[in-house]
């Protein structure tokens, strides 16, 4: 692709219309599959930020007090046209950030329809406006709008993020303000058509692009912004929370994760396939992926075996083909850092079994990883205690059900883990005493509605369900009303 073939995205969208950036900054976007640039984007300034929150903050009263079933009716429309543009949402994801044609549109913009859907449904059956309680009739407890938010959210499931925090926020009556990865903007251009083409009223919802140090910088410091919603790295989310308390806005953080998947020597068949598929979905890079996997010990053989099959097998290849493949990791700074975390675990005696350092055979170009399998990795390692996001995973044998838990709650992170067991009332004891937001056990995903968040540096708040919309509402108690 030529210079004049890059896609052109420089303008962001205010106050609903397409505007120019006020300065020229230039940033190209590249796809991680052939390392060359596919798109240009600019970076926003001061004046850009302050255009798109001076918008937002214009268009909230009105927002705000629109009846909730307009705001659904909107989402409604918003979701039709999001379904109908799937097929270019999965292009641009998979140029963006490398995921695999097939996982983009199965997994990545899929993600976007649940959760506006939701969203939709988590509304409809919200109630604003309810007595405190039946012994109190003169009481009211009204939820309202927190204000205009800052959206700022990251490249590895683009639109799964946006749509966690947009649908909920235009449903409760706040406006916004949108930053996305500046690695990955496409999808988050795209969506903000598909905004415009749901006819969402001027200034409710806006978009800049920009990196962290600028326009997020900007956001999170902005006095006329009442909230941050961030998804992203522990250290932006430092950041971002020290930017924000000058003026004491809230702060929603969802970070990292290390998440441990406990398989016991009971569990079915097919749980360290599984572990190790799920491990490596997206190439690794998903704050929920179960890196650690802790085996007991009777059947750690077995699995460290099935674990070494199952990474062997699978292949990694451009994002632009069809298949069950891997794909290329976002860009060269991840590249390298995962690469150097593969050699410090070889280097602190971590069992190689699977994988290693350098690209797969015949991927000569490309943000490509081989898929690896360590074995024999004791808690202390770097790789057993560092978010590598990519695709490696770290096998450490246990000998009992204590031991196992003190090993999934020895880290800074608490986001998901996983049991693995036919034993329920085992399953429900060790859920019991994980220390994070999530468990998922026995291979059974969250249902709809459910809260996704985690505990310690893995973030606060919850995004999805119920729990979503409340995260942008204030809570008003009102005396006197009967």
């Amino acid at each position: 692709m030529t210079a004049i073939d890059l896609i052109d995205r420089r303008q962001f969208y205010i106050d609903g219309a397409w505007a120019p950036p006020a300065e020229q900054n230039d940033a190209h976007v590249i796809d991680p599959s052939t390392e060359q640039a596919c798109a240009v984007i600019s970076l926003g300034s001061q004046a850009d930020t302050d255009a798109a929150v001076a918008a937002a903050r214009a268009a909230f009263d009105s927002w705000s007090r629109t009846p909730a079933a307009e705001r659904v009716a909107l989402l409604v429309k918003l979701l039709e046209v999001y379904e109908r543009r799937s097929g270019e949402m999965a292009e641009a994801i998979s140029m963006e950030m490398g995921a695999p044609i097939d996982l983009a549109l199965q997994s990545q913009v899929s993600a976007g329809s649940w959760h506006i859907r939701n969203t939709i449904a988590a509304l409809e059956a919200f109630d604003f406006d309810r007595p405190l309680s039946d012994g109190a009739p003169g009481d009211r407890i009204l939820y309202e709008a927190v204000g205009v938010c800052a959206m700022i959210t990251p490249w590895n499931w683009p639109m799964n993020q946006v749509t966690l925090k947009v649908a909920p926020a235009l449903g409760v009556g706040c406006t916004m303000v949108l930053k996305p990865s500046e690695v990955a903007p496409l999808s988050s251009s795209l969506f903000a058509e598909m905004v415009d083409e749901a006819g969402f009223p001027a200034g409710v919802f806006n978009l800049v692009n920009g990196d962290g140090a600028g326009v997020g910088s900007q956001l999170s410091a902005h006095p006329d912004v009442d909230m941050v919603s961030f998804t992203g790295s522990n250290r932006a989310g430092v950041a971002i929370t020290h930017n924000a308390a000058e003026s004491v806005k809230r702060v929603a953080l969802e970070l990292g994760g290390k998440g441990a998947n406990i398989v016991f020597a009971d569990a079915d068949d097919s749980a360290v396939e599984r572990g190790v598929r799920h491990c490596f979905n997206n190439s690794g890079q998903s704050c929920n992926a179960p890196t650690r996997m802790l085996v007991e010990r009777s059947v750690y053989d077995a699995a460290v075996a099935t674990a070494e099959r199952v990474s062997n097998e699978m292949t990694v290849d451009l994002a632009s083909k069809n298949g069950r493949h891997i794909g290329p990791v976002v860009s060269q700074a991840q590249f390298d850092k995962i690469q150097g975390l593969i050699e410090t675990g070889q280097r602190e005696g971590a069992r190689l079994v699977a994988g290693g350092p350098g690209r797969p055979d015949g991927l000569d170009v490309g943000y490509f990883v081989r898929p690896t399998v360590f074995a024999d990795v004791s808690p202390e390692m770097t790789i057993s205690r560092t978010e590598i996001f990519g695709p490696v995973l770290s096998i450490t044998p246990f000998d009992t059900e204590d031991e196992a838990i003190a090993m999934a709650n020895d880290t800074s992170f608490g986001l998901t883990n996983y049991v693995q067991t036919a034993d329920i009332d085992r399953a429900r004891r060790v859920a019991k005493r994980l220390r994070s937001g999530m468990v998922e056990m026995n291979g059974k995903s969250r249902s709809a509605g459910s809260p996704f968040g985690g505990y310690r540096q893995s973030g606060n708040g919850r995004e999805g369900g119920t729990w979503g919309l409340e995260e942008f509402l204030e809570v008003k108690a009102v005396s006197g009303w009967a």
